[in-house]
């Protein structure tokens, strides 16, 4: 009887040393990185998003609000920062200086079927976005970027049925490298 007690004994303070290892470690981990996805320091408090302008020579006409308007839920849903008017901690404005929905990109080698030759070819929407970062808490992280992504689509496709959802792709895309700049320094 004593000795299975014992080894009953043995297996809870196994079971009670890796359970307070691992809080220790979680612990530990929690105070060197925060787990909302950012390591941004605690000094910056607010951020202002200033409208980026299209000055593409295409203009779409929604792009500058649409890519404002994710941008700034971006920062102001995944980091602890408030979102300010004036004097702010932070402050990223820019522009759109590239807008190009329809740039050709390849064409496959021809396939021989019964029917004929096919032959599939593709166009791509690129956008381009000069980005001025300036943090008035630590000057020296501040900067000025541009960053640039495509969508590819069929050239078979109308540009106007799905501007829509490939300019989101690739809003997406420019935001998320912004962000990772900007709060993971990556």
């Amino acid at each position: 009887m004593k000795l299975q007690n014992i080894k009953f004994n043995i297996y809870n303070l196994k079971s009670l040393g890796i359970f307070l290892l691992g809080f220790l470690l979680i612990t530990l981990l929690n105070s060197c990185y925060t787990f909302t996805g950012n390591s941004l320091n605690h000094d910056e408090k607010t951020i202002l998003i200033k409208n980026f302008p299209n000055n593409a020579a295409m203009v779409n006409p929604t792009l500058s609000q649409d890519f404002t308007t994710m941008l700034q839920n971006r920062f102001l849903r995944n980091t602890s920062l408030k979102g300010a008017t004036e004097n702010a901690d932070i402050i990223v404005e820019g522009e759109i200086v590239d807008y190009n929905p329809s740039i050709p990109t390849a064409i496959s080698n021809p396939i021989n079927t019964d029917g004929g030759s096919i032959q599939a070819a593709q166009n791509k929407l690129v956008i381009t976005v000069k980005v001025h970062y300036e943090n008035k808490k630590f000057p020296e992280a501040s900067f000025d970027r541009t960053y640039t992504d495509e969508a590819t689509f069929s050239s078979d496709l109308d540009i106007n049925q799905i501007e829509t959802s490939q300019v989101k792709i690739v809003n997406e895309r420019i935001i998320n490298k912004i962000f990772n700049d900007i709060v993971a320094n990556w």
